[in-house]
């Protein structure tokens, strides 16, 4: 994400100097998409237009101690063929501080399992085509974007090297849940586990992911409780020197075979055209094409 500096330094009133940034940054969307609805023989096939309009703002300080203090917050506007985005307001704010390897979040927090390596191996299309390539299928914290967020979520992420460790919990469910992740040649290794009041909530969930040299490829794996278990295999292939095309297999307990395909090209300057199709577990075939332009 391409950020724009809006302030750079500001005096504190005690003694000294400490560094001060706002940031603003995002992405705007814009394109149609298709669904066959074959999942409910109520719904007629529908094509309509798409829209989505993201602008994040980050704010940090740090400490004369060298402690950094920040907060983040959104403001999203989505299209779905039936409003234009109309009524965006800010989401929830995540808080957090930061030093060295060590940062304490709380709020709108990210979430273990929503940020362990390997759960978005991909990402399809222009508008994600219902993600099911993510193994953990959301069942747990995660960051929303236009939402309140975790009711009193808390989490403690430290990184060294090519270890990372977060672990998150909120009073959703009771909540608790963790990741550990280690990079080796290339290759990284990761797996989570989570303990809710919640029977569909993942229960643990591993994934890997590297390089083949042509394709970058990760598999994944969870155990969803009561939702079933999932397995998905994907890769990234470049098919030129401002291409690449995404592929992906899943398998969901009780529902269809899940599989996809899609390409983006990059049109420079942030810009870029993306479009693909997916037959979700679901039974339903989905489908987009558009524009990104990243600021």
């Amino acid at each position: 994400m391409k950020k724009v500096l809006f302030a750079t330094t500001a005096l504190v009133a005690t003694a000294g100097v400490a560094a001060a940034d706002v940031t603003f940054g995002g992405y705007g969307r814009f394109g149609v998409m298709y669904n066959d609805n074959d999942s409910n023989p109520l719904l007629d096939s529908s094509t309509d237009l798409t829209s989505r309009m993201r602008l994040q703002i980050d704010a940090t300080a740090e400490s004369d101690a060298g402690v950094v203090f920040g907060a983040r917050a959104r403001i999203q506007a989505d299209g779905n063929g039936t409003t234009n985005g109309a009524g965006a307001d800010f989401n929830g704010v995540r808080y957090f501080a930061r030093s060295g390897g060590f940062e304490v979040g709380v709020g709108n927090i990210f979430g273990a399992l929503e940020s362990m390596p390997g759960q978005y191996p991909v990402d399809m299309g222009l508008t994600g085509l219902g993600y099911d390539y993510t193994v953990f299928d959301g069942n747990g914290d995660a960051y929303t974007s236009t939402g309140d967020g975790a009711l009193n979520g808390v989490e403690v992420l430290y990184s060294a090297g090519d270890l990372a460790v977060h672990v998150s919990a909120s009073d959703v469910s009771d909540r608790v849940a963790g990741y550990v992740a280690y990079t080796w040649s290339g290759w990284t290794f990761a797996v989570g586990g989570q303990d809710s009041d919640n029977a569909g909530d993942t229960e643990w969930t591993a994934t890997a992911g590297g390089s083949f040299g042509i394709a970058d490829v990760t598999l994944a794996y969870a155990d969803n409780g009561t939702n079933g278990d999932r397995v998905v295999l994907a890769g990234r292939f470049d098919v030129g020197a401002a291409t690449d095309v995404e592929v992906y297999v899943g398998d969901q307990d009780g529902a269809d075979t899940g599989y996809g395909i899609d390409f983006n090209h990059d049109l420079g300057g942030g810009t870029s055209l993306r479009g693909g199709v997916v037959k979700q577990f679901d039974g339903d075939t989905v489908a987009d094409m558009g524009v990104r332009f990243n600021f």
